[in-house]
This record gives structure tokens, sequence and C-alpha cells, in this order.
């Protein structure tokens, strides 16, 4: 069986892709990871980065001995795989991406930043306070905030992906959005659409960002074949 490769979002672990997981069981040799500082993994004084998690997906790859993988990534997951189809296009069959921001300047980073903070999630959202301490135990949520704040911000001084470098991005991919997504806009996602040479557009109705609202059935009757498909 051919593999593949399920990544999670910023402030994610791999447990919230179990559910999808399941649903690929019978057609593909399934795999998660948490990347650095995420799902209980130590946070240690590097910084967050499409780069480091990119390693941690390398070096995953190399410690399973798996030579290539198709990737399905959601949010930050989705940004990390093409860019490891951008860089490294010889570990990538296909490339699957789920409410995907792309889009980076220093206002979208600012405008994200405000909602990473740690004292007005425990006054506003405590049930969501409590989900990241449960999540990134024994290490510190708030901790991992600063790290994804301050990751947004160098993203927002200097997109890790421009809109031409995916010109060269030959993998074949398949870019999905929800038509509710509040924090990816259509019109980016469309843009890189656009840009990338081999590429396949979907946009899910009645679709929020959180993987957890998103319909897993209908969301794999999409992608399924696509990865299957020669």
């Amino acid at each position: 069986m051919e593999h593949l490769l399920l990544l999670h979002g910023a402030l994610g672990a791999s447990a919230q892709l179990m559910p999808l997981a399941e649903k690929f069981s019978d057609f593909f040799q399934v795999h998660t990871l948490n990347f650095y500082g995420h799902g209980g993994n130590r946070i240690s004084d590097n910084p967050y980065s499409i780069h480091q998690f990119a390693a941690d997906v390398l070096r995953f790859l190399d410690e399973k001995n798996i030579e290539k993988v198709s990737v399905f990534g959601y949010s930050m997951g989705g940004y990390v795989g093409m860019y490891i189809a951008k860089h490294h296009p010889d570990r990538i069959n296909k490339v699957v991406t789920l409410a995907t921001k792309y889009d980076w300047n220093e206002q979208i980073a600012a405008k994200e930043v405000l909602m990473l903070n740690p004292a007005k999630i425990e006054a506003k959202l405590p049930a969501f306070a409590q989900i990241l301490n449960e999540r990134f135990a024994p290490a510190d949520w708030k901790i991992a905030l600063q790290k994804t704040a301050e990751m947004m911000i160098a993203l927002g001084a200097d997109n890790t992906l421009k809109l031409i470098d995916y010109a060269s991005v030959t993998t074949p991919a398949l870019l999905l959005l929800g038509d509710r997504d509040k924090m990816v806009a259509v019109d980016e996602t469309i843009a890189v659409f656009k840009a990338l040479p081999n590429a396949q557009l979907c946009i899910l109705p009645n679709t929020q960002h959180p993987i957890e609202q998103v319909d897993l059935t209908l969301l794999s009757t999409i992608i399924l074949p696509f990865l299957t498909k020669k």
C-alpha cells in the first residue's frame, strides 16, 4: 500500500486527524506526526517555523524508511506540505491542502496575532484554553502560543512561499477551502491554484475553518479519487 501522511495545523496535534485517518485506512498506510513543540513534544528555545516543521516531516520519513508519500495538510500543515513539494519534490507523490493560509504580510500577521493572547483566551474562551492545556501537556501551551505568534510575524515580514514560487511546484495538488472559512480568503486560494501548473480546486459547502467542524465523509469522498488516480 502507498503511504499517506496527515499533517495538523498551528496549535494543533496529530490526535485531531485520527478520525480522518480512519477514513483512509483501507486504502493507504496512514501516518500522523506531531510537529516540534506540539502534541506533548518538548518546547525548546528553537523557534516555530515552516522550515523546522518541514524538517520534522523529512526526518519522520527517513526514520520510517518511507521514500515517497502523499500528504494531506490541514491549515498550517498544508503550507508545510506545499513547502516540501516545492523544495523536496522527490519525497512527495501528491499534496492536498485544506484551509491553508497562503497569503501573509505584516497586516495579516498582526491581525492573526491579536487572537493569540493567552489572557484573553482564558477569559473569553476557557474551554479552548483547557483544550490547549491538555493538547500541549506537559509543555506550556502559553509558550506554544507565543512561538506561534512569532512565526506568524516572521511570515508576515517574509512569506516563506511567495506566489511566484508555486509556478515550479509540479507535484499534483488539490486545494480545498470551506466557503465559510473566516481565516482564509477564497481569492488567495484561487491565486495559488492558478499559479500551480498541476492543481485542482474545490470549495466545500457550509464549511468553516476548524477541522472539527468539517464533514469528514464529504472531505474523504473528495480527496480519495484524487489520491488514488494513477
